[in-house]
């Protein structure tokens, strides 16, 4: 057994006695590690580093999300461009949001923006959104985003075409006046049960939408309150543990997301958090989502539920940049320019030196 193989043997039996009766495997090790890697590619893409940004040549070749999920694109652009550009009323900011979401596709928002002009809920009509999106699927565009699966709502709704069923699923929200009992909503449990009243939202819907609302000012739960795995994070967290010792998915997740300090410290694993912004449980669930699909390289010998083998999505650089803005509650977006207001005085510093 060589020095590399005894240290893993050393933090996995050191893993096996915090987690008891839980049995880490191996991989519940790279969740951290592809946390911290993960992370650190962020960061270096923010201080405008060349690609690849990394030397692991997993990250370089195959698309993975980012170890937060507010600082992947989509999310970026929902913030920025769908959340706080436009009227702030709880009806509009609501109807935005699910409108968005509902196709979760950038390119399919900025085609009804170019087509429709202002998006809002005063102005919406059935007959000129479902012409829009039509014409557009007609000529072969696709009006979806291949993240996750969008149920048809056929059954629930009578339309073949699955956005015609999204648009009156989104029409039933708005005449029930859903924004006005998510602002009420004490917990965010109480938000994720009123999403899935509606046909076709189930439990990983439900979950996303109420983070996704969550974000904007119509409520404010803490991302330490509730959390729902999705069938990626089911497939992670048994991966990373050959028995979970009586503990259901939920209740792993918020022990990583607690311990996190304590496990990146034990590993001798720098973690740089999102501006003091530690992991919080979506990101922790996430996390597990991403890294089964990293084991299926790394470790291919430890199968997931679903035994996929393969991981789809490329990596293919983004050439436009992303202009970084958090919910402003949060107060990260200071943090941010102060961050970026001291890496360009150290480049003017060494640009003088030379």
């Amino acid at each position: 057994m060589n020095e590399t193989e005894t240290t893993i043997q050393i933090v996995l039996l050191a893993m096996r006695g915090r987690w008891a009766p839980a049995r880490p495997t191996v991989v519940f090790d790279t969740y951290w590690k592809f946390a911290a890697e993960r992370q650190s590619i962020f960061f270096r893409r923010l201080q405008k580093q060349s690609f690849p940004w990394t030397d692991d040549p997993i990250l370089q070749r195959f698309k993975f999300t980012n170890a937060y999920r507010v600082l992947d694109r989509v999310t970026q652009f929902l913030i920025r461009n769908v959340i706080y550009i436009g009227k702030q009323s709880s009806e509009e900011i609501f109807f935005r949001i699910i409108l968005f979401k509902l196709f979760n596709k950038i390119e399919t928002w900025q085609l009804l923006t170019q087509e429709l002009g202002e998006i809002s809920w005063a102005k919406y009509s059935f007959r000129n959104y479902d012409k829009v999106l039509s014409t557009a699927q007609k000529n072969g565009r696709r009006i979806y985003s291949a993240a996750y699966i969008m149920p048809s709502g056929q059954k629930a709704f009578g339309f073949r075409e699955k956005h015609r069923n999204h648009l009156v699923l989104l029409e039933k929200m708005m005449t029930d006046q859903l924004y006005a009992k998510l602002e009420k909503a004490k917990f965010m449990r109480n938000a994720f049960e009123l999403f899935k009243e509606y046909p076709t939202i189930g439990d990983f819907l439900a979950y996303q939408f109420t983070t996704d609302i969550n974000y904007s000012e119509l409520t404010d739960f803490s991302e330490m309150e509730f959390v729902v795995p999705g069938p990626g994070a089911h497939d992670g967290i048994h991966k990373c543990f050959a028995d979970l010792g009586g503990l259901n998915e939920v209740e792993l997740i918020k022990r990583v997301a607690e311990l996190q300090e304590q496990e990146f410290q034990c590993r001798n694993i720098k973690f740089k958090t999102l501006f003091e912004r530690p992991l919080q449980l979506i990101d922790c669930q996430n996390l597990f989502c991403e890294v089964d699909k990293y084991a299926r390289i790394a470790h291919p010998e430890i199968e997931g539920l679903r035994k996929r083998k393969r991981i789809k999505q490329l990596f293919r650089p983004n050439p436009e940049p992303i202009r970084y803005f958090f919910p402003p509650k949060w107060g990260l977006n200071e943090r941010r320019a102060e961050m970026i207001n001291r890496v360009k005085k150290i480049r003017n510093e060494l640009r003088n030196l030379r």
